[in-house]
Protein backbone atom coordinates (compact mmCIF):
# COMPACT_ATOMS: atom_id res chain seq x y z
CA UNK A 1 0.00 0.00 0.00
CA UNK A 2 1.32 3.77 -0.97
CA UNK A 3 1.78 6.08 1.22
CA UNK A 4 -1.02 8.66 -0.29
CA UNK A 5 -3.52 5.38 -0.11
CA UNK A 6 -2.58 5.34 3.44
CA UNK A 7 -3.35 8.40 4.66
CA UNK A 8 -6.64 8.45 3.14
CA UNK A 9 -7.77 4.47 3.85
CA UNK A 10 -10.69 5.54 6.53
CA UNK A 11 -11.64 8.64 4.25
CA UNK A 12 -11.80 6.03 0.97
CA UNK A 13 -14.11 3.23 3.84
CA UNK A 14 -16.18 5.96 4.45
CA UNK A 15 -16.46 7.89 1.03
CA UNK A 16 -15.62 4.76 -1.85
CA UNK A 17 -12.75 4.82 -4.58
CA UNK A 18 -14.58 6.68 -6.88
CA UNK A 19 -14.80 9.90 -5.16
CA UNK A 20 -11.66 9.63 -3.35
CA UNK A 21 -10.70 10.41 -7.27
CA UNK A 22 -12.71 13.29 -7.68
CA UNK A 23 -11.46 14.58 -4.92
CA UNK A 24 -7.79 14.55 -5.72
CA UNK A 25 -9.42 16.27 -9.15
CA UNK A 26 -11.08 19.17 -7.71
CA UNK A 27 -9.26 22.43 -7.60
CA UNK A 28 -10.22 25.06 -4.26
CA UNK A 29 -8.74 28.33 -3.71
CA UNK A 30 -8.57 29.77 -0.16
CA UNK A 31 -8.72 33.16 0.71
CA UNK A 32 -7.74 34.74 3.85
CA UNK A 33 -5.32 31.60 5.79
CA UNK A 34 -5.55 33.21 9.39
CA UNK A 35 -7.65 31.87 12.23
CA UNK A 36 -10.20 30.30 9.85
CA UNK A 37 -8.52 29.63 6.61
CA UNK A 38 -5.89 28.16 7.97
CA UNK A 39 -7.81 25.17 9.50
CA UNK A 40 -9.74 24.59 6.65
CA UNK A 41 -6.43 24.44 4.37
CA UNK A 42 -5.67 21.28 6.82
CA UNK A 43 -9.17 19.55 6.62
CA UNK A 44 -9.43 19.89 3.03
CA UNK A 45 -6.01 18.20 2.50
CA UNK A 46 -6.65 15.78 4.67
CA UNK A 47 -9.75 14.98 3.69
CA UNK A 48 -7.84 14.27 0.46
CA UNK A 49 -7.75 17.45 -1.96
CA UNK A 50 -4.73 17.77 -4.05
CA UNK A 51 -4.88 20.75 -5.75
CA UNK A 52 -5.03 23.60 -3.28
CA UNK A 53 -3.89 27.35 -3.32
CA UNK A 54 -4.21 29.51 -0.51
CA UNK A 55 -3.55 33.26 -0.67
CA UNK A 56 -2.87 35.69 2.28
CA UNK A 57 -0.47 39.02 2.31
CA UNK A 58 0.93 38.55 5.68
CA UNK A 59 3.50 36.77 8.47
CA UNK A 60 2.83 35.33 11.40
CA UNK A 61 2.37 37.57 14.13
CA UNK A 62 3.06 36.59 18.14
CA UNK A 63 -1.15 37.39 18.08
CA UNK A 64 -2.03 34.56 15.66
CA UNK A 65 -0.73 31.64 18.12
CA UNK A 66 -3.55 31.46 19.99
CA UNK A 67 -6.17 30.47 16.78
CA UNK A 68 -3.79 29.93 13.65
CA UNK A 69 -2.62 26.56 12.84
CA UNK A 70 0.89 27.16 11.80
CA UNK A 71 1.43 30.33 14.40
CA UNK A 72 3.84 28.91 16.50
CA UNK A 73 6.80 30.67 18.90
CA UNK A 74 9.22 29.48 16.07
CA UNK A 75 7.40 30.91 12.97
CA UNK A 76 7.06 34.13 14.54
CA UNK A 77 7.56 36.52 11.24
CA UNK A 78 7.38 33.77 8.56
CA UNK A 79 5.09 34.20 5.51
CA UNK A 80 1.93 32.65 6.66
CA UNK A 81 1.29 30.80 3.51
CA UNK A 82 4.83 29.57 3.48
CA UNK A 83 4.43 28.03 6.32
CA UNK A 84 0.89 26.34 5.77
CA UNK A 85 2.44 25.20 2.26
CA UNK A 86 5.43 23.20 4.19
CA UNK A 87 2.91 21.54 7.10
CA UNK A 88 0.13 20.78 4.33
CA UNK A 89 3.08 18.95 1.84
CA UNK A 90 4.45 17.16 5.45
CA UNK A 91 0.57 15.44 5.59
CA UNK A 92 0.80 14.65 1.70
CA UNK A 93 3.60 14.68 -0.18
CA UNK A 94 2.02 14.60 -3.26
CA UNK A 95 -1.00 17.75 -2.76
CA UNK A 96 0.19 20.11 -4.88
CA UNK A 97 -0.28 23.25 -3.14
CA UNK A 98 0.55 26.71 -4.93
CA UNK A 99 1.03 29.64 -1.72
CA UNK A 100 0.53 32.78 -2.71
CA UNK A 101 1.63 36.15 -0.52
CA UNK A 102 -0.49 38.30 -2.05
CA UNK A 103 -3.60 40.85 -0.90
CA UNK A 104 -6.92 40.30 -2.78
CA UNK A 105 -7.91 43.43 -3.98
CA UNK A 106 -9.63 44.66 -7.52
CA UNK A 107 -6.58 45.62 -8.20
CA UNK A 108 -5.02 41.83 -7.92
CA UNK A 109 -8.61 39.87 -8.63
CA UNK A 110 -7.52 38.89 -12.30
CA UNK A 111 -4.55 37.54 -11.56
CA UNK A 112 -5.49 34.81 -9.25
CA UNK A 113 -7.99 33.32 -12.42
CA UNK A 114 -10.97 32.32 -10.56
CA UNK A 115 -12.56 30.78 -13.66
CA UNK A 116 -10.03 27.75 -13.25
CA UNK A 117 -11.30 26.66 -9.59
CA UNK A 118 -14.26 24.45 -8.92
CA UNK A 119 -14.42 26.23 -5.19
CA UNK A 120 -13.78 29.29 -3.99
CA UNK A 121 -13.50 29.72 -0.12
CA UNK A 122 -13.54 33.34 1.20
CA UNK A 123 -11.79 33.72 5.03
CA UNK A 124 -11.00 37.41 4.31
CA UNK A 125 -10.68 40.27 7.30
CA UNK A 126 -10.89 43.73 5.01
CA UNK A 127 -14.49 44.23 4.20
CA UNK A 128 -13.73 46.03 0.57
CA UNK A 129 -12.16 43.42 -0.31
CA UNK A 130 -14.51 40.66 0.65
CA UNK A 131 -17.31 42.34 -0.64
CA UNK A 132 -15.23 42.56 -4.09
CA UNK A 133 -14.17 38.58 -4.07
CA UNK A 134 -18.07 37.64 -3.66
CA UNK A 135 -19.11 39.77 -6.49
CA UNK A 136 -16.37 38.41 -8.81
CA UNK A 137 -16.71 34.67 -7.50
CA UNK A 138 -20.76 34.38 -7.75
CA UNK A 139 -19.96 35.55 -11.95
CA UNK A 140 -17.99 32.53 -12.14
CA UNK A 141 -18.57 29.20 -12.68
CA UNK A 142 -17.03 28.19 -9.40
CA UNK A 143 -18.76 27.53 -6.45
CA UNK A 144 -18.14 29.93 -3.45
CA UNK A 145 -18.48 29.52 0.12
CA UNK A 146 -18.02 32.70 2.90
CA UNK A 147 -17.09 32.62 6.19
CA UNK A 148 -18.52 35.83 8.04
CA UNK A 149 -16.93 37.28 11.33
CA UNK A 150 -15.39 34.59 13.38
CA UNK A 151 -14.37 36.97 16.66
CA UNK A 152 -16.05 38.00 19.64
CA UNK A 153 -17.80 34.05 19.71
CA UNK A 154 -17.64 31.29 22.08
CA UNK A 155 -20.48 28.72 22.27
CA UNK A 156 -19.27 25.93 19.12
CA UNK A 157 -23.15 25.38 19.18
CA UNK A 158 -24.03 28.63 17.94
CA UNK A 159 -21.86 28.14 14.65
CA UNK A 160 -24.21 27.91 11.47
CA UNK A 161 -24.89 28.25 7.96
CA UNK A 162 -27.27 30.08 5.84
CA UNK A 163 -27.57 31.40 2.30
CA UNK A 164 -25.71 35.06 2.28
CA UNK A 165 -29.24 36.88 2.37
CA UNK A 166 -30.57 34.65 5.58
CA UNK A 167 -27.90 35.37 7.67
CA UNK A 168 -28.83 36.82 10.92
CA UNK A 169 -26.70 38.84 13.99
CA UNK A 170 -23.40 39.02 12.48
CA UNK A 171 -22.08 42.45 12.11
CA UNK A 172 -19.65 41.31 9.36
CA UNK A 173 -22.52 40.08 7.68
CA UNK A 174 -24.88 43.36 8.15
CA UNK A 175 -21.90 45.38 6.77
CA UNK A 176 -21.57 43.38 3.70
CA UNK A 177 -25.50 43.10 2.92
CA UNK A 178 -25.52 47.12 3.32
CA UNK A 179 -22.89 47.08 0.76
CA UNK A 180 -24.08 45.19 -1.78
CA UNK A 181 -27.62 46.33 -1.39
CA UNK A 182 -25.64 49.75 -2.60
CA UNK A 183 -23.97 49.11 -5.25
CA UNK A 184 -23.51 45.05 -7.25
CA UNK A 185 -25.07 42.31 -5.84
CA UNK A 186 -23.69 39.18 -6.01
CA UNK A 187 -24.65 37.28 -8.87
CA UNK A 188 -25.76 34.31 -7.41
CA UNK A 189 -27.00 32.53 -4.07
CA UNK A 190 -23.99 31.49 -2.00
CA UNK A 191 -23.36 29.57 1.91
CA UNK A 192 -21.90 31.13 4.69
CA UNK A 193 -20.31 30.51 8.10
CA UNK A 194 -21.39 32.49 10.71
CA UNK A 195 -22.80 32.98 14.08
CA UNK A 196 -25.48 35.53 15.65
CA UNK A 197 -23.16 35.66 19.04
CA UNK A 198 -21.22 38.73 19.59
CA UNK A 199 -19.86 38.65 23.04
CA UNK A 200 -17.89 42.15 24.40
CA UNK A 201 -13.81 42.69 24.34
CA UNK A 202 -13.09 42.65 27.99
CA UNK A 203 -9.59 43.24 27.95
CA UNK A 204 -7.60 46.43 26.36
CA UNK A 205 -7.38 46.76 23.00
CA UNK A 206 -3.59 46.29 21.43
CA UNK A 207 -1.62 44.40 19.07
CA UNK A 208 1.57 42.60 20.37
CA UNK A 209 0.84 44.44 23.85
CA UNK A 210 2.30 47.71 22.50
CA UNK A 211 0.57 50.74 19.96
CA UNK A 212 2.75 49.00 16.77
CA UNK A 213 3.14 45.56 16.50
CA UNK A 214 6.51 44.40 16.70
CA UNK A 215 6.89 40.89 14.94
CA UNK A 216 10.43 40.62 13.17
CA UNK A 217 8.40 40.92 10.13
CA UNK A 218 11.79 41.71 7.84
CA UNK A 219 12.69 37.92 8.93
CA UNK A 220 14.36 36.10 6.63
CA UNK A 221 12.63 33.91 4.09
CA UNK A 222 11.29 34.53 0.62
CA UNK A 223 7.96 35.43 0.11
CA UNK A 224 6.75 38.38 -1.79
CA UNK A 225 9.53 41.43 -1.22
CA UNK A 226 6.96 43.71 -1.40
CA UNK A 227 5.18 42.24 1.67
CA UNK A 228 8.07 42.32 3.58
CA UNK A 229 7.07 44.83 5.99
CA UNK A 230 3.61 44.35 5.71
CA UNK A 231 1.37 43.37 8.47
CA UNK A 232 -2.26 44.13 9.70
CA UNK A 233 -1.94 44.61 13.35
CA UNK A 234 -1.60 48.40 13.68
CA UNK A 235 -3.75 49.16 10.57
CA UNK A 236 -6.91 47.22 11.59
CA UNK A 237 -9.40 49.98 13.31
CA UNK A 238 -10.76 47.58 15.61
CA UNK A 239 -8.84 44.51 16.75
CA UNK A 240 -11.27 41.92 18.44
CA UNK A 241 -10.91 39.00 20.95
CA UNK A 242 -10.97 35.21 19.13
CA UNK A 243 -10.57 32.10 20.65
CA UNK A 244 -9.32 28.40 18.72
CA UNK A 245 -12.08 26.18 18.72
CA UNK A 246 -14.77 28.93 17.42
CA UNK A 247 -12.27 29.90 14.58
CA UNK A 248 -11.40 26.40 14.13
CA UNK A 249 -14.64 25.40 13.74
CA UNK A 250 -15.42 27.94 11.14
CA UNK A 251 -12.47 26.70 9.07
CA UNK A 252 -13.73 22.74 9.50
CA UNK A 253 -17.41 23.58 8.42
CA UNK A 254 -15.82 25.62 4.86
CA UNK A 255 -14.02 22.40 4.24
CA UNK A 256 -17.20 20.18 5.38
CA UNK A 257 -19.06 22.32 2.61
CA UNK A 258 -16.60 21.70 0.05
CA UNK A 259 -16.64 17.92 0.73
CA UNK A 260 -20.67 17.62 0.96
CA UNK A 261 -21.12 19.35 -2.06
CA UNK A 262 -18.45 16.93 -3.57
CA UNK A 263 -20.68 14.49 -2.79
CA UNK A 264 -23.60 15.53 -3.77
CA UNK A 265 -22.61 16.51 -7.06
CA UNK A 266 -21.68 12.64 -7.28
CA UNK A 267 -24.38 10.93 -5.98
CA UNK A 268 -25.10 7.84 -8.38
CA UNK A 269 -28.43 7.86 -10.06
CA UNK A 270 -30.98 5.95 -8.62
Amino acid sequence: MGIEKGIFKRTELLLGNTLMDKIAATRVIIFGVGGVGSWCAESLVRSGIRQLTIVDSDRICVTNINRQLMATTKTVGQVKVDVLKERLIDINPKAEITAIQQIYSAETSDSFQLDTYDYILDAIDSLENKAHLIRTATRTGSKLFSSMGAALKMDPAKIQVAEFWKVKGCPLGAALRRKMKKGEKPAKKFLCIYSEEVLENKGVNSSCGTDKCLCPHNEKGPGNKELVNHEWCSMKAQINGTLAHTTAIFGFTLAGLVMQDICKENQPLV
